[in-house]
């Protein structure tokens, strides 16, 4: 069977390739379903529809090429895993009877097999990706099948946008997408042509009765580091257990989310003698390991299956055989029911992989791999109560993920923050704001106008690398050569290896492991990458030749006091590259947290302290004492100096005037300050104090007050006269209202420009004065102002006494206080504002205490002046106490100087 087609024949034969498959039964309604050129497939995993759909989708590419007398385009298979994708090639070539790399191939980063005679490619969504930002339109290929879309990973999902957007321009594109939930109906209306819904194919699998158990631990599963290691032995228990218990002697799948918990269970398994208490016997018991770290082949031999007379087989793996992958043999499967994933702390600017429950259709798929062959067990290690709190579906990887390529990539394409991509759903604003700000600081983009593409950004779209990386590349390059900088960068893009100074604790948040699928987490942590081998870099580098003489012309040169002679010199300088926002400095000498150029904060265990600076390329949240006060701990770094965070951090370089009100203590006069910076991101580099210009003060002075209704009151204030005016003008404002102004604080903080004036213009105002306040008056009423609210009163001895007026914004009436004496044959008791607000009297002794407190005068002098007078005329002898106070002579004397 070759790969082109013969004048009347298909390329593949289905019925022989598809034979016991559930979806062969599907595959002429597919045909027919692609007369439209697109088309939703929704079947389960185990229905053959990776196996069964591409070679349907290629044989009617070539049946519609030979009716117009063309050359077939090829057909693309995506999956969001490598190991996935390899495996489905390969299955693919052995059941169509044809050399892998023949007719069918496949394309990964760093792996690849294809030919000319190639009709069907398996790739990562990434791979094509790269390859539509380079040629635009996909020249040569005529359909694209995007397989597990329901998994919503990130990279499917922009690419998905990306084809629909290329089909307005290619009516001739042919575009399936594959779905194993039920879903489908929101990917159809995305695909639809106006007025033509995309059809749906959908396939039943074929399950045998499954057993499920619930295994719930008596110990935590998670705990502020992660994974609890007590957790997983009891997995590891439950996997023994499953083994002995499995239908027909078959393998067990574990599933647990991270690499380190694959090995820790493994591990535990080994320890156990598995062979006698499960009834293995003399075939033995193998235990194997599945994730996205392992070898091509290493993983091939796993997938490929055991025979019937070996050993029986526990295959503990990562969420890669969750969905798109098939393991023959398994008859039950052990769940951890987690998850891990990347998500985005906005809030912290990091962003890492988060190990949480995982959802209710995860787990179902989970479980179905043990039914394929015929009855299975599944084996669910939580609580059957706990069920129904997991969520139904994962968080697509787009609301939760770091945006940083993604956003890079649309920009590329030229739909910036992805505004009219037809997205299944829509980035979250400030992801998509953070994701700028990145790129911004790599030279990708200008933000304005609305984040355009850079020519650096361009190149950095088509390089199969995390941007941060690829610029660290060039960049590198440019004062490194190609060969030092490309094995620098990739020890960054490795595993855990290389010369970086790594914590010795657990994985990040929530994680004591790493991404067990083999994807990158786009946070720019090196411990989850496959790895992209030195040659390889050295080779994009290369090519890139004329990006690397651009990146050299706008970079300063590279200070003599950075060094560069070393391989560790090397990594230190390409991750400050990479991640400038990442560049720390310690707060203080004896601190153990470091301040990032990003703004974030994050603590050091103790074997990466003892450096002022440090270039930071992994960093994570976390929980307990290590983390500190920041609640994130620096996971690996590479010791730096001010001068190369200097140097590699130069668009983050700047100097700000920070200008505001400060009041060193309570006793001290509000002061606008002034002092100039040297920042470099968020870390301040130097301070010089400066005098605040009049425009710097009023600023200052409008952004207070804007903040505080009170804070004209309580940085400014009033002298004592303007105080007692103010009061006066408040009661008239609370009797009357307009046109007398308000003058409570929310009032004349409002009006503060016109009322102070001048004196914005001053570091410290003077109090505010009663001509300031009286330009506030209204014109004319302003003349009756002395007649409504008097400063003072006559009484009847002839005094003038002061009027006590309540504060602004109080309800209280205004007080008189005089001396009993002086108010003999006043009957009725004052009252201002045309009458409308009768005084207070406070009545006082002749020692100016209080005696009565009365707004009822004449009914005091009727009745309890009597008893005041008994009480009073012995303690004060010298005074007259009248029996009649209605006749007796107002005086503010004593009886001896009436």
């Amino acid at each position: 069977m070759t790969g082109q087609p013969s004048t009347g024949s298909p390329v593949f034969d289905v019925p022989a390739i598809g034979a016991g498959l559930p979806f062969t039964a599907s595959a002429d309604e597919l045909a027919r379903a692609l007369e439209g050129l697109v088309a939703v497939v929704q079947a389960p995993p185990g229905t053959g529809k990776t196996t069964v759909v591409p070679p349907v989708v290629a044989n009617v590419v070539a049946e519609r090429a030979r009716a117009e007398g063309t050359r077939p385009g090829r057909v693309i298979v995506t999956a969001p895993r490598r190991v996935a994708v390899r495996a489905a090639a390969r299955r693919l070539a052995e059941l169509a009877g044809v050399e892998l790399g023949g007719a069918v191939g496949y394309t990964v980063r760093g792996d690849r097999r294809v030919s000319r005679e190639t009709s069907v490619e398996f790739a990562t969504p990434g791979v094509i990706t790269r390859r539509l930002l380079r040629d635009g339109d996909l020249p040569g290929v005529s359909a694209v099948i995007l397989d597990e879309v329901h998994e919503r990973n990130l990279d499917t999902d922009i690419l998905l946008g990306m084809l629909r957007d290329l089909r307005e321009l290619r009516d001739d594109m042919t575009l399936v997408a594959m779905s194993a939930t039920v879903d489908a109906p929101r990917f159809a209306g995305l695909l639809a042509s106006p007025g033509a819904p995309a059809p749906i194919v959908a396939a039943d699998s074929v399950l045998h009765p499954l057993e499920v158990r619930w295994a719930p631990p008596t110990v935590a599963r998670l705990d502020h580091r992660g994974v609890t290691w007590p957790f997983l032995d009891h997995v590891a228990r439950q996997a023994a257990d499953a083994l002995r218990d499995a239908p027909g002697d078959g393998d067990v799948l574990v599933f647990v989310p991270g690499v380190r918990e694959v090995e820790h269970v493994i591990g535990a398994l080994e320890r156990m003698d598995l062979a006698s208490s499960t009834g293995s016997g003399a075939r033995g018991v193998e235990i194997l390991a599945l994730h996205g770290q392992l070898r091509g082949d290493e993983q091939d031999r796993v997938i490929r299956g055991g025979s019937p007379e070996g050993p029986r087989r526990i295959i503990v793996s990562t969420a890669i055989a969750e969905s798109s992958l098939t393991v023959p043999g398994v008859r039950a499967v052990v769940d951890a029911c987690l998850s891990r994933g990347p998500r985005l702390d906005v809030a912290r600017g990091m962003s890492g992989l988060v190990t949480t429950s995982c959802a209710r259709s995860s787990a179902e798929q989970r479980a179905g791999r043990a039914a394929r062959l015929g009855p299975g067990l599944a084996v669910r290690c939580i609580g059957e109560s706990e069920w129904a709190g997991l969520d139904a579906w994962p968080a697509p990887e787009i609301a939760v993920a770091d945006l940083t390529r993604a956003m890079l990539d649309v920009a590329a394409w030229g739909t910036p923050g992805a505004v009219g991509l037809p997205l299944p759903d829509a980035p979250p604003p400030r992801h998509v704001a953070d994701a700028h700000a990145t790129l911004a600081a790599l030279g990708a983009i200008e933000v304005e106008p609305a984040a355009r593409i850079t020519d650096l950004g361009k190149v950095l779209a088509e390089l199969p690398v995390d941007p941060r990386l690829g610029r660290a590349l060039l960049a590198g390059t440019a004062v490194l050569g190609a060969a030092r900088a490309a094995e620098a960068v990739s020890l960054l893009d490795d595993s855990p290896r290389g010369d970086l100074t790594r914590s010795s604790g657990h994985g990040r948040d929530g994680g004591r492991g790493n991404d067990g699928g083999g994807r990158d987490s786009r946070g720019g942590h090196p411990a989850n990458r496959s790895g992209a081998d030195a040659s390889r870099l050295k080779r994009l580098a290369d090519e890139h030749a004329p990006a690397v003489a651009d990146i050299s012309r706008t970079m300063a040169p590279l200070p003599d006091s950075v060094p560069a002679r070393t391989k560790a010199d090397a990594i230190a300088l390409v991750a400050a590259l990479a991640w400038p926002d990442r560049i720390a400095r310690r707060r203080s000498p004896d601190s153990d947290e470091y301040l990032f150029t990003g703004g974030t904060a994050a603590s050091a265990p103790p074997e990466l302290r003892g450096h002022d600076w440090l270039a930071v390329t992994d960093v994570g949240r976390a929980g307990g004492r290590l983390a500190g006060r920041a609640g994130a701990v620096i996971r690996a770094a590479a010791p730096a100096s001010r001068e190369l965070a200097c140097w590699a951090a130069s668009s983050l370089a700047g100097e700000v005037v920070d200008v505001g009100v400060a009041k060193p203590n309570a006793d001290a006069k509000p002061k606008v300050t002034a002092r100039r910076r040297e920042l470099l991101g968020a870390i301040e580099l130097a301070a010089h104090p400066l005098k605040p210009g009049a425009e710097q003060c009023r600023r200052a002075w409008r952004e207070l007050f804007a903040g505080d209704a009170g804070a004209l009151r309580t940085h400014v204030g009033f002298s004592a006269e303007a105080d007692a005016f103010r009061r006066r003008l408040a009661l008239l404002h609370r009797e009357i209202g307009s046109p007398w102004p308000d003058v409570s604080d929310a009032g004349l903080t409002a009006r503060a420009e016109e009322l102070l004036g001048a004196v914005m213009a001053e570091p410290t105002p003077r109090p505010i004065g009663v001509d300031q306040l009286r330009g506030l008056l209204p014109w004319p009423e302003a003349a009756r102002l002395d007649e409504l609210v008097p400063e003072r009163l006559e009484v009847p001895s002839g005094s003038r006494i002061r009027v006590d007026y309540p504060e602004a914004g109080a309800t209280a009436p205004p007080v008189l206080a005089a001396k009993l004496q002086e108010c003999f044959g006043l009957a009725d008791t004052p009252a201002l504002v045309d009458g409308r607000v009768p005084v207070q009297l406070q009545l006082l002794s002749p020692a100016d205490r209080p005696l009565a407190v009365t707004q009822d005068l004449r009914s005091f002098w009727d009745g309890p002046y009597a008893q005041v007078r008994a009480e009073m005329r012995g303690r004060y002898p010298k005074h007259p106490w009248p029996e009649d106070p209605w006749t007796a002579q107002a005086t503010k004397r004593t009886n001896r100087r009436k």
